[in-house]
């Protein structure tokens, strides 16, 4: 439920308001507005009796949220959500950010390569697993502790922010500690604890749809994030499974108006795990801008062939640097612009110190 104040409602109408909400067991959202004030009514299952709100002083309206997902919705939010994850990187705002890197950390040589070159071709954050689940136990799992001390080295080297996948709850602390945005993938998506903990670890989250969730399942995934008081999400369109094996992923360019239109958070897209093949990336990066994705999130290897994951779906460096020009054009197209990284954030920060 949404309770929307008048415009001129005083601070003491919004509090009292706010203190009603609490003493029918439910918990109180204040959002001021540029016109209005509006409270959000959260921690129920069923619809709530409005009446002892709505006769409230100061109160114009009282909205029942139909959707089960309520944060999360337009209908709780008009406006779009703006992410900031590091200075200049902003997600669901005019300009389209790109980020781009390896797979996974491998040596500090390759990440820092990597994320010098997808600097220079235009991406404001760097991609690289420092924890991988992976679907074969004997595969690379990624260089853990010592991989997030390699991402700090290479946003030192570049200033690019940096975005990284945390696996478990104890794995969203240690990331924290080092990423500007944490990754929640695909395989995770429905996991509950790792979600909540994501909420409360103070940080923004990128959140990747399922292998077979719906567009309501990915949603419902994103309120358990905002429901812990973290509004901070980016959705990511990355392929559901599908019969056809041309392709690793079917690629579904509809989520991203679909999401856009039922929710106020940003939504981008990865062509390189939607497709899962390297000649078919390009294409489809153009077509999720094309069809209003608020960035996009590309695996760029400086040798695709000797990556120790995903090196069949990873563009080579002057692939990239060609998509991204691809991409400033399509983007001017339809009124909006890709994201350049400020030259104020080229030095970088302080090193990090993984605990």
């Amino acid at each position: 439920m949404l309770v929307v104040m008048d415009n001129h409602a005083s601070a003491d109408q919004i509090e009292r308001v706010v203190q009603v909400i609490e003493e029918m067991g439910y918990q109180a959202r204040p959002m001021p507005g540029l016109q209005r004030t509006t409270v959000g009514l959260v921690g129920n299952d069923g619809r709530v009796d409005g009446s002892r709100i709505e006769a409230l002083p100061g109160v114009a309206e009282v909205i029942h949220v139909s959707k089960p997902y309520k944060q999360v919705s337009r209908e709780w939010k008009q406006e779009n959500t703006l992410v900031r994850i590091a200075p200049g990187v902003v997600f669901g705002g005019e300009q389209i950010q790109i980020i781009a890197g390896p797979c996974s950390v491998e040596s500090e040589d390759q990440i820092v390569t990597a994320a010098r070159q997808v600097r220079a071709a235009g991406a404001t954050a760097l991609r690289g697993g420092a924890f991988k689940p992976r679907s074969s136990p004997y595969s690379f799992q990624g260089l853990g502790k010592r991989g997030l001390e390699l991402l700090a080295v290479a946003r030192q080297e570049t200033g690019l922010a940096i975005v990284t996948e945390a696996l478990d709850e104890d794995g969203v602390h240690r990331v924290a500690e080092v990423a500007d945005c944490i990754q929640i993938g695909a395989r995770n998506m429905q996991n509950y604890s790792l979600l909540r903990a994501a909420g409360r670890a103070g940080k923004p989250v990128l959140l990747k749809r399922g292998m077979a969730a719906t567009i309501t399942d990915l949603l419902m995934s994103a309120e358990y994030i905002l429901a812990e008081g973290n509004d901070q999400v980016i959705l990511c369109e990355r392929g559901i499974r599908s019969f056809d094996t041309m392709t690793r992923n079917l690629f579904d360019l509809t989520a991203i108006p679909l999401v856009q239109k039922l929710s106020h958070l940003p939504m981008v897209a990865d062509p390189s795990h939607g497709t899962g093949l390297r000649d078919k990336v390009t294409p489809m990066a153009r077509a999720a801008v094309a069809a209003g994705a608020d960035g996009i999130i590309v695996e760029v290897h400086p040798n695709p062939e000797r990556a120790l994951s995903d090196g069949a779906q990873s563009l080579y460096p002057e692939q990239f640097k060609s998509l991204v020009e691809e991409l400033r054009a399509i983007a001017s197209a339809i009124g909006r612009s890709v994201a350049t990284l400020a030259s104020a954030r080229s030095a970088g920060t302080a090193p990090v110190t993984v605990g």
